[in-house]
């Protein structure tokens, strides 16, 4: 199947306000484009790309004083499954974890593993190791949290929402993260796309959303706490250690966001994909 997505954002800033965006799809789906994936600006600012130390494409440039807009359009191909179960992947005991794994079962800004250890182990430490256990981490998640815009807040961390019981989907996701990791399964967070597809369509303007993925099997596998069951057509932009690592921008300078709009959305696969560029 072939899913059109992308965004248009707005900022405003007083002076010239170095910026670093990670707006850019994972590497390992970029094989999957059918169209360029490129990042414009309406000022003109030149962009430069790096890898950060967790494999993200990040952007960096300077934006502009005054109002100015980062947009982005592409399609991209996706198998049109939902994710992957793998009910037999097995929990790896630490020891044999690899090196580059073992940072995802630490606490971390947003996932205070060190005050949510007690809770996981009384709640967790009954199930079947593996699989089993992280659905039942996701299943207690999505009912303990209630979802709601209204309860936004960027500073909330994942001990935060457990007491609180409300959230985003940044919640859901820190939350089962630190529940994880306090069961020494590596855990990441994880952000992107989902769009509104084999599901009833959602009357809410579309967003940016977050998940996770644990490692299990030697892979890493997507579970979702806000919607507890596999979904199609996730575009992974950014994976690292909690929302922190992940930001869609980072201003280094006082910056305002005047409108933000996402797209995700399913097209017909007899349309040719290089007609519906941007």
């Amino acid at each position: 199947m072939l899913i059109r997505a992308g965004y248009e954002v707005t900022l405003s800033a007083f002076t010239p306000t170095p910026v670093v965006a990670l707006l850019s799809i994972r590497p390992e789906r970029a094989a999957a484009l059918k169209t360029p994936h490129t990042i414009l600006n309406d000022r003109g600012a030149a962009m430069q790309d790096y890898r950060d130390g967790f494999g993200n494409i990040c952007t960096r440039f300077l934006l502009p004083s005054g109002v100015s807009k980062l947009s982005c359009d592409f399609v991209i191909e996706d198998c049109g499954e939902p994710d992957l179960q793998r009910l037999d992947a097995c929990q790896h005991d630490v020891a044999e974890l690899p090196s580059d794994v073992l940072g995802y079962l630490i606490g971390s800004r947003y996932c205070e593993t060190d005050l949510l250890s007690d809770a996981a182990w009384n709640l967790f430490g009954h199930t079947r190791t593996g699989w089993e256990r992280v659905q039942a981490i996701v299943d207690f998640v999505h009912n303990h949290l209630a979802y709601g815009y209204p309860h936004a807040r960027a500073t909330r961390t994942a001990f935060e929402a457990y007491q609180e019981r409300v959230g985003v989907c940044r919640d859901f996701a820190h939350l089962a993260v630190a529940l994880c990791r306090c069961m020494n399964i590596p855990a990441r967070y994880c952000s992107g796309y989902l769009g509104d597809i084999g599901v009833p369509a959602m009357d809410v303007p579309m967003d940016f959303h977050a998940w996770f993925e644990v490692y299990l099997g030697g892979a890493w596998h997507a579970f979702d706490a806000r919607h507890r069951i596999p979904r199609i057509g996730r575009i992974l932009m950014a994976c690292g250690r909690d929302a922190a690592d992940t930001a869609l921008t980072t201003a280094f300078g006082s910056t305002q966001l005047l409108d933000f709009k996402v797209h995700t959305d399913e097209i017909p696969e007899n349309i040719p994909a290089s007609s519906l560029a941007a």
